[in-house]
């Protein structure tokens, strides 16, 4: 049985800066100001980061005045995280049974 994995989402989290956004939101709620400040990107940048993480449904927002705060959605993570761990059972299960496909 052929296991998938969230490609697209893996794209999302293959850039370095919304890495690094997702790890610092991973510890605290924070605002782009704080994002800024943190990471050194510009502000139109980290907004279009920004909103590739919220699209992506990896981040939320929550307005807090004039500022807007970012979540993580940790449950996404958590998604892409059984994705691995089923496929790493698949190839544990393959390797202790050795499993392969003859040639021809």
């Amino acid at each position: 049985m052929m296991m998938s994995v969230d490609t697209d989402l893996l794209r999302v989290l293959a850039d370095p800066l919304r890495l690094r956004i997702v790890t610092l939101l991973a510890e605290e709620t924070l605002c782009s100001t704080h994002l800024i400040e943190e990471t050194g990107a510009r502000q139109t940048n980290l907004s279009n980061h920004l909103r590739v993480l919220r699209e992506a449904g990896v981040v939320e927002t929550e307005p807090c005045g004039r500022f807007t705060y970012y979540r993580l959605k940790p449950d996404v993570l958590a998604s892409l995280a059984g994705q691995f761990a089923d496929l790493a059972e698949t190839a544990r299960a393959t390797a202790e049974n050795n499993v392969k496909r003859s040639c021809p």
